[in-house]
């Protein structure tokens, strides 16, 4: 007996007047976004890799559906160097570069997303999709900076929003906006951005906003209910800036783990609920918390995690196979964990035990302090050859001295940096992580220039 493959809809709209996107406040309807979608899919180039790298989430979005329409694959890489473009391009040897910004240098075949596209509106018909089409592939970097690639289906990545939607609210019959901050690029506001609002009938804002008074003016220019979808950086940087945010009705935070202190900050500072969100390249969002409330994660239903020889697993729901996690997980029971920090971020000097997460922590939670990030460096030994600890620090209105003496009364005397450098800026990258490379290209600079031991 011949069996038919499961299909699932490109959109949970309903409605072909229902609205799926806002640019610039103006609302795009269901219908008009799959008529552009079905005219940017008759234009593609033949190759079958498509690196969608437009800015604006609308037309990304679009890309998207072209691709998945015609059974095309996104390419997601965690960055656009030239070095990932050249892996990239033999990864995919027939990959091209879809861009809405004419100075894009990308080397590989380009084209440009249509400044016009035909307003003739197709027949009212959401595109099925099957459950095992390729829909993406992911890539996050390795320990030898090689990007990694994770193969996505496209059932896969839509059973992953659709389970955690009733975690971020957005199952109650009403059109949310999701207005983000992180770009669509990247695997946490691929997923919590643009899938999500494409399946759960919820609305995405074109906008991807940097600084403070951009993302007020973003969230503004949507109507509520709204939720910004973010990180941790941007939401130091707004309660830094003394901004006011119109009505929020969630804010979602992921990249990086938040202390409970910011956390209930943030929550009284904008007057509504924060909710984290546990993932990784490999498994996709598997957990969220409500920070303020509780440190325990809940997981994403039928998503179980195991622990097997010192390392845990996720298995379960959307994650189709026995994933390895690389964090230190405490398993309390089958649906909650604690998250102690990042197996590559536990350090040991002078036989005392800490991680790069809490030493972290500790740092920026002293007041003056606008960003900073501890680091270990092979490079940098005291006389018994052992690695040192160092810190990189915004913090214009504190001294190096003033500094450390906050830092003294914080953390053991162990782990106090040598040298504790003193910047303008950190290289965080758009979606607020600090690349290692980065980092320490940042502080060879500094060494090199300043001559600190």
């Amino acid at each position: 007996m011949r069996t038919h493959p499961e299909l699932i809809p490109l959109l949970s709209h309903a409605s072909p007047s229902a609205i799926v996107a806002y640019r610039d406040g103006i609302g795009i309807t269901a219908q008009r976004f799959i008529s552009e979608a079905t005219h940017v899919a008759q234009s593609l180039p033949a190759g079958r890799h498509v690196l969608n790298v437009c800015v604006d989430r609308y037309r990304f979005t679009v890309g998207l559906a072209a691709c998945l329409i015609t059974q095309r694959v996104s390419l997601l890489p965690s960055t656009h160097t030239p070095e990932v473009i050249r892996q990239l391009a033999g990864f995919a040897p027939d990959a091209f570069c879809l861009t809405d910004d004419n100075r894009c240098e990308i080397d590989l075949p380009r084209m440009q997303f249509p400044q016009t596209l035909d307003a003739a509106e197709v027949e009212w018909r959401i595109p099925e999709i099957p459950a095992a089409q390729l829909a993406a592939v992911v890539f996050t970097s390795g320990s030898t900076g090689s990007p990694l690639p994770y193969r996505k289906t496209w059932g896969r990545v839509t059973r992953c929003v659709r389970d955690g939607a009733p975690r971020l609210r957005l199952s109650d019959g009403r059109s949310h906006t999701l207005v983000g901050t992180v770009p669509a690029q990247h695997m946490y506001g691929f997923e919590s951005t643009v899938l999500l609002a494409l399946q759960s009938g919820n609305t995405l804002s074109a906008e991807r906003p940097f600084y403070p008074a951009d993302i007020a003016a973003a969230v503004a220019a949507v109507p509520r209910p709204r939720e910004l979808v973010t990180t941790p950086i941007h939401l130091r940087t707004l309660l830094g800036s003394g901004i006011e945010l119109p009505p929020i009705d969630l804010i979602v935070s992921a990249t990086a783990p938040l202390t409970q202190d910011l956390a209930r900050e943030v929550e009284a500072r904008f007057g509504t609920a924060l909710v984290e969100i546990y993932g990784s390249t490999e498994t996709g969002q598997i957990a969220t918390r409500h920070t303020a409330g509780s440190e325990a994660w809940q997981l994403w239903p039928g998503v179980r995690l195991h622990a097997s020889q010192g390392q845990v697993f996720a298995q379960g729901g959307h994650v189709e196979q026995l994933t390895p996690l690389g964090d230190v997980i405490e398993i309390m029971g089958n649906d909650e964990f604690l998250l102690h920090g990042r197996s590559a971020d536990m350090i040991n000097v002078a036989g005392k035990r800490s991680s790069f997460g809490y030493l972290n922590a500790q740092l920026n939670a002293i007041p003056g302090v606008l960003d900073g990030a501890f680091f270990l460096s092979d490079a940098e030994t005291g006389s018994t050859g052992v690695a040192r600890l160092g810190a990189v620090v915004v913090a214009p209105t504190l001294s190096a001295a003033a500094l450390a003496e906050h830092l003294r009364r914080r953390i053991d005397p162990a782990f106090l940096p040598r040298p504790l450098i003193m910047v303008e800026r950190l290289p965080r990258n758009a979606t607020g992580k600090l690349p290692q490379q980065a980092l320490q290209s940042l502080v060879d600079r500094h060494l090199q220039t300043d001559g600190s031991p």
